[in-house]
């Protein structure tokens, strides 16, 4: 086991064993800690943000935006560490969904749904939250380094009723996988808003170009599942999410499949960005975000994702 392992193992141990508002205050003070130092990932944030808000922000606001968005952050991994030692009643209180009838009708119906996702909020809460509600959830999880952080990560998701798929190396592949989940019914939630396979479609995302999975669009287009957008953020006692759609599927007279996916993801695209603008402090991206951002520094390592985009 390597530093990074009892790192994580730390935190899945000791985090959740003291009272929370103990751990909130030190994560809360790492975040304005690492505020005040204003490294290369702080500097990402800050950057990301600037092209939310627009020009117009002054600094100072800017500033104090981050400020939160590095708090909201911290409480992401605080309340992922602290996950697994939940009660399904408190899972069930401590997230909000808006939207929820929607995915009700939907895996009773037997046609599962697509959900589209930011890193933003706790999606490791809402995944919990749909898995302790009863209905069936599969989602993919990018291959970690070290392969002991990944099989962690993995097995607290799992612990908590999610069915993890790797992105590679799996028995079979993991786009193939989701097709069958999604015609038996189950919800197939997806981080979306940024690719890191360099096959990605290109889209405009507040004024600029990026590359965005196409796995969302693909999976709705191959089963007619109804894909959402989800808008995710934090309020004071839970962690809150709202579904957009279903977003409108074009059939194969509109056009060939590769225009059809660039025009369901920019659809992705325009809803993401509407949720993000609402809650721009509880969007965690600390990353390289924009083509034009390439080659620039500050980049750091994301939050173990669970998307299918880059399967």
């Amino acid at each position: 086991m390597n530093l990074t392992e009892l790192g994580y193992v730390a935190g899945w141990r000791v985090v959740r064993a003291l009272p929370r508002p103990l751990v909130a205050a030190a994560f809360r003070a790492g975040a304005d800690r690492a505020h005040r130092r204003s490294g290369g990932s702080t500097e990402r944030l800050r950057a990301n943000l600037r092209r939310v808000v627009g020009p117009e922000l002054p600094e100072a606001e800017l500033d104090d935006l981050v400020r939160r968005g590095l708090r909201s952050y911290a409480r992401y991994w605080m309340e992922a560490f602290r996950l697994p030692a939940l009660s399904r009643s408190q899972i069930l209180s401590g997230f909000r969904l808006d939207g929820a009838e929607l995915l009700a009708a939907d895996v009773a119906a037997g046609r599962g749904a697509v959900v589209a996702l930011p890193h933003a909020g706790n999606w490791d809460a809402a995944g919990a939250w749909v898995a302790a509600t009863g209905w069936p959830i599969t989602t993919v999880m990018e291959r970690l380094k070290p392969e002991g952080v990944y099989r962690r990560f993995t097995a607290v998701r799992e612990g908590l009723g999610m069915e993890i798929l790797p992105t590679h190396g799996g028995p079979r592949p993991a786009f193939d996988v989701l097709l069958d989940r999604l015609r038996a019914g189950a919800v197939v939630p997806l981080l979306a808003d940024r690719d890191l396979s360099a096959r990605g479609v290109e889209v405009d995302f507040f004024g600029a170009k990026t590359r965005m999975p196409a796995g969302p669009a693909l999976l709705a287009l191959h089963t007619g599942a109804p894909l959402y957008v989800a808008s995710m953020w934090y309020e004071a006692d839970a962690a809150c999410a709202s579904l957009v759609g279903p977003l409108p599927v074009p059939g194969p007279e509109v056009g060939p499949l590769d225009q059809r996916v660039r025009s369901v993801t920019q659809l992705i695209a325009d809803r993401l960005a509407a949720g993000i603008a609402r809650h721009p402090e509880d969007w965690h991206m600390l990353q390289r975000m924009w083509l034009d951002q390439r080659g620039s520094g500050g980049s750091t390592a994301p939050p173990p994702s669970s998307s299918a985009g880059r399967s």
